[in-house]
């Protein structure tokens, strides 16, 4: 499947002008790195991502679109690679990541993980130098109407190499599964390691059900990356508290468009706009996360559900 993927980036690049300006465009990204509190995240300016950042997200603005994800809405130059007879593996236009993948569902059905969560285990082990990822519908999906992973390629994020030297302890033993809980704060970070499937889907399963469900909401917002490696799943399962920060919404200095998804949560914070990448700080991020992520002690308390439940 890797091949099949790089064959599609390598054709689409070839006739599809606005991927290839984009990706040509990565070249000329800058990146600073920043430590928070003791862990590396670095900080991309990448301007074509001002359609993902700024995209409007109220029922109103999605009501009135065309949603980008339906495969009758598609350019008529993307191509895609179908997965499990309801999924379309498509190049990603406005790339994070060098080599940048979205996987919508080919019907119009809301973003909802709860029932695709093996699915994204499947494709985790069908792509493995790619990293899975699932973005809450309001916590960074640009299409929360849509059903969708993105997937981008492997050593990109820092958490990926990272997380094991920042484990503060296990939260529970399943099986052949193991929950852990990352001394990164304000980051807010549980791990599921397994080598089963079935067990990896029970531990997600618990995690899901120890989070609250935020009115008017149907499902706990998080934000999920999934990567395979040694026989085994990595799942990253970021527990929110709040869709943007304040600082999303501030007038004049204060104002630094910021809407962190899966990529920022993962180490690598992304500012649409040079202003915000010029002064953005550790101290900033720190800030940003800790409004986002859940607090030390409804963390706490989440992890002690947890093992209640198991």
């Amino acid at each position: 499947m890797n091949q099949t993927i790089h064959n599609l980036l390598t054709e689409q690049l070839a006739s599809w002008e606005t991927a290839r300006n984009n990706y040509a465009a990565l070249s000329e990204v800058q990146v600073k790195e920043l430590n928070v509190n003791g862990t590396l995240y670095k900080v991309q300016f990448n301007p074509a991502r001002i359609v993902s950042s700024g995209a409007k997200v109220d029922a109103k603005s999605i009501k009135e679109r065309k949603c980008f994800l339906c495969p009758a809405n598609l350019p008529a130059v993307q191509k895609g690679i179908p997965f499990e007879g309801h999924y379309n593996i498509l190049v990603n236009p406005f790339p994070i990541f060098p080599r940048h993948l979205t996987v919508p569902e080919t019907a119009h059905v809301a973003q909802r993980i709860a029932p695709r969560f093996g699915d994204m285990l499947d494709l985790a082990r069908q792509l493995t130098d790619y990293t899975i990822f699932y973005n809450g519908p309001k916590c960074g999906a640009s299409a929360p109407d849509h059903a969708h992973f993105q997937a981008g390629n492997k050593g990109f994020m820092p958490i990926e190499q990272d997380w094991r030297r920042q484990v503060a302890g296990k939260v529970a033993d399943y099986g052949q599964a193991t929950l852990w809980w990352l001394n990164d704060a304000p980051r807010t970070t549980l791990v599921i390691e397994s080598a089963d499937r079935k067990t990896a889907i029970k531990l997600f399963d618990t995690v899901y059900h120890s989070l609250d469900i935020q009115p008017g909401e149907d499902e706990p917002m998080m934000n999920v990356l999934v990567m395979y490696e040694d026989n085994k799943w990595i799942v990253f399962v970021f527990p929110r508290a709040k869709h943007r920060p304040a600082c999303y919404t501030a007038e004049g200095d204060a104002n630094l468009l910021s809407s962190p998804a899966s990529v920022d949560l993962g180490g690598v914070f992304i500012t649409p706009v040079e202003k915000d990448f010029i002064k953005i700080t550790a101290k900033d991020i720190a800030q940003i996360l800790s409004e986002v992520c859940l607090s030390p002690a409804d963390f706490q308390k989440v992890r002690k559900r947890i093992q209640e439940q198991l």
